[in-house]
Parts: C-alpha cells; structure tokens; sequence
C-alpha cells in the first residue's frame, strides 16, 4: 500500500458505486420480495426460495469472479462493466408479469402464475450474478486494495451507512414511486441509474497501485485450503461471527416490509417514515462513532453492537398496541435502536474482516466471505423465517374466501428468534479475541 489516506478521488468512487449497489441489493432484497408478494402470488414460500438461489449464486459468482480478478489484476472491468450489465437485468425484470406470460405463451392463470414465478426466481438469479460480480467480489476488493488499517475504521463506517441509506430511499422513496408509476417504469429507471454508473466507472475508477496479477483458477478453492485456515484464523473466526449475524439479519430482513404492511397495517407514507426516522437517526450516530472505531478494540466493541441490535429486535416483537400510533411510534423506537446496532455491528465487523484479510489475496478471499456472510445465512436465515411464519400460519388481511391456502403473512415471532440468534455472536466473541491478541504479539515481535 502506498496512501497513507483513501483520497478525494476514491472517496467519490465509493459513494458512487457502494451506493448505487446497496440501492440495487436492498431492491432486491426487499421490493422483489414485495413484488412477488402483491403482483404475482401472496406466496411466502416463492419469496424464501428466491432468496435463497440467490445467496447460492451470488456466492459462487463472488467466488469466479473473485479469484479472475486477482489473475488478471484488475477490479475495474469488474466493476464498470458488471454494473453496465446489471442494470441491464434489472431494467428487463420489470416486464416480467402474470397476464405477459398468459398471452404469449396461452396458459390457464393458474399455469401462468407458477410459470411467471419460475422465470421471476431465474431472472433474480441473474441480476444477482452480475451484481455479485460487479459489487460484492471487485467492489469489495477494491475497497480492501486501497485502505489501510488507520483509516479502514473511517472507511468502513461509511460503507456500513451505504446500506442504511440505500433501504432508506427503497423503502420510503421507492413505495411511493410504486404507487405513483408501477413497478415496470420502477425497474426501467434503477437499471438505467445503475447502467449509468458503470458507465461511468469506466472513466473514474482507478485500481491500487499495488495490485499485481497473481494467481489462477484454480485459486477458486485458495480460501478453503486448511493451510490457509490456520495462517488466518483471526480472519476465520470473524467471518463465523459475520455468518452468524448474517443468519439472524435473514430471519427478518426478507420480509420486513411485507409484515410491516400486512401485520402491522402500515401504509407506505407510513413505514417510509419509520424507516427515514429511524435510519437516519441511526446512520448519523454511526458516523459519530465511526473515527472511534479506529482507537478502540474493535472485539469489545462487538459485544455492545450485538447487545444493541438484540434489544432493538426484541422491541419490534413486542411493540404492538391497539392504538394504531402508539404502534407506529413504539416500533419506529425499536426500529431504531435495532438499526442502530446492526450499522455498528457491520462496521465494526466489516473492519475487522478486512484489517486480517491478506492484502495480497484480497479477490480470491471476497468468494470465502461470501460464504459466510451470504450462501449460509441467505439459506439458514430465510428458511427460519420462513418456518416460523408458515408455523404461525397468520391468514393474508382481507384476503377473501377464495384466496389460496398457502396465503399467510410474516409473524412478529421472526424478530424474537433473530434476537436470540444475535446473542449467540457472544459465544464466539472471546474466541476471537484470544485470536486477535495472539496475531498482535506475533505481529509486535516480528
């Protein structure tokens, strides 16, 4: 490395892209899943198994494109040219409907749902294909290239925000643009913002000057070899706390809005504005606390991050009152204070995965974290979830007689188990501690 700061330069850089690809991700996390939900079939088992083959292929395209990135040396293509293709995808899923699949192909509606459910899992899994390419394997390793660890704290307090902010413009923002021009001119104008940005990036990005070509394909596997493992066990370990995390996120996550419009019976004016409440109050004390990060240990600081967001979570399962407002604002209190540690806990976590990530094998190792941080918990979490509303079994509001009996809705019970899940971080917590000490003495020595 040779910056001692990350520069105006890749400052504008990580606004740019970590933005526009958080607003990407949490569109596809959240608004697909609601998609699916009010356009196509009020069927929470769809929702699950999108989410799911998803994680899947988000992981091994991370992995691919990962370790190709390290052989050729180059982030940027990555980068630039994956965002260039990913708006593509997501412009064309917008002419995805039930009536479209109807006509062209002459089904019966019922034959017409499953197919348009079939090909909404299949587009999905594409436009994470070339997100996954462009953000989570270039993306993240370019960020790791141009940092170092005095100032990562800095830099990773901001990339905890870009998803924070992102759900912010989705979930308020987006609801409303829904109502206002429909889903199909929705996806048309987030693929071409996104296409515009890689675009872009072909102009702007520049990588690390210490980037070099190394490796192969088959460095595909690099991240799982034992030897690598025992060389990097405080990276290991922080990962498994991330995967754990991870799982409790996914219990949720998935299916935030819809339970927030079905359970709690919030209009779109109104959980836009828990959102915005709550995550901007919550990203603004993230950024106060972000320069902390650097002067702290960043181990201990988990323990408050995980008893934040535990709190946070158990206050959304019992904030439910018959007064519609006191309902509103309770949960938009609980709201915050889960946001609150969840920002904390990426950022402090994120920090530490990249501090005792290798510089040097930083693409090949994206695909590793992937694994953690995505294929476990997007097929854990969601199945979890999942269970647990299907073992609610709470019936979709106003939904008729003749609606479908696999029609249920998210149960309040989702947050409880994730809290729970959360905790179970402490368990690991000491662990990577002894680990950390140890790679510091070590380090001190040499």
């Amino acid at each position: 490395m040779q910056t001692k700061s990350f520069g105006k330069r890749n400052w504008w850089i990580l606004a740019l892209f970590g933005l526009i690809g958080q607003i990407a991700w949490s569109v596809e996390n959240m608004y697909f899943n609601l998609f699916v939900f009010e356009t196509i079939s009020p069927n929470l088992n769809a929702v699950t198994l999108m989410v799911q083959l998803s994680g899947v292929v988000a992981t091994v395209a991370t992995l691919l494109a990962g370790t190709l990135s390290d052989k050729t040396g180059n982030r940027r293509s990555f980068m630039a040219w994956g965002y260039v293709i990913w708006g593509v995808t997501v412009a064309l899923f917008g002419t995805l409907n039930v009536q479209g699949t109807q006509k062209m192909f002459s089904l019966d509606f019922s034959t017409a749902v499953t197919v348009t459910l079939v090909a909404v899992v299949a587009g999905d899994c594409v436009m994470t294909l070339f997100g996954s390419t462009a953000n989570d394997a270039a993306f993240n390793a370019w960020v790791t290239d141009n940092t170092e660890e005095s100032f990562r704290g800095r830099v990773e307090s901001v990339v905890a925000v870009l998803p924070l902010i992102a759900m912010l413009i989705v979930a308020g923002g987006f609801g409303i643009l829904v109502e206002a021009v429909g889903y199909r001119t929705l996806f048309f104008l987030l693929g071409g913002v996104i296409t515009a940005c890689g675009v872009a990036g072909l102009f702007v990005i520049k990588d690390s000057p210490s980037l070099q070509k190394k490796g192969t394909l088959k460095d595909v596997v690099y991240g799982f070899k034992p030897s690598v493992v025992k060389q990097n066990p405080s990276l290991y370990l922080a990962l498994c706390v991330m995967c754990v995390y991870g799982v409790a996120c996914q219990i949720f996550m998935p299916y935030l809005i819809i339970y927030m419009k079905t359970y709690l019976g919030f209009s779109v004016l109104e959980y836009s504005i828990v959102f915005g409440v709550a995550i901007v109050l919550g990203a603004v004390l993230n950024l106060i606390v972000g320069g902390v990060i650097d002067k702290m240990d960043k181990t201990n600081a988990l323990y408050v991050a995980a008893a934040i967001m535990s709190a946070g979570l158990l206050g959304m399962y019992f904030m439910r009152f018959e007064s519609h407002l006191a309902t509103l604002i309770s949960f938009g209190v609980a709201g915050f204070v889960m946001i609150a540690g969840y920002i904390f806990f990426s950022a402090v976590l994120g920090a530490i995965v990249r501090d005792y990530t290798p510089e040097k094998d930083a693409g090949k190792l994206q695909g590793v974290r992937m694994i953690f941080y995505v294929l476990i918990p997007m097929l854990l979490g969601p199945l979890i979830g999942n269970a647990i509303n299907q073992a609610r079994n709470i019936p979709l509001p106003n939904a008729g007689a003749d609606a479908m009996t696999t029609s249920f809705i998210p149960a309040p019970e989702i947050f409880l188990v994730a809290a729970i899940v959360t905790l179970c971080t402490v368990a690991l917590i000491p662990l990577l501690q002894k680990s950390v000490k140890k790679a510091r003495t070590k380090t001190e020595d040499n």
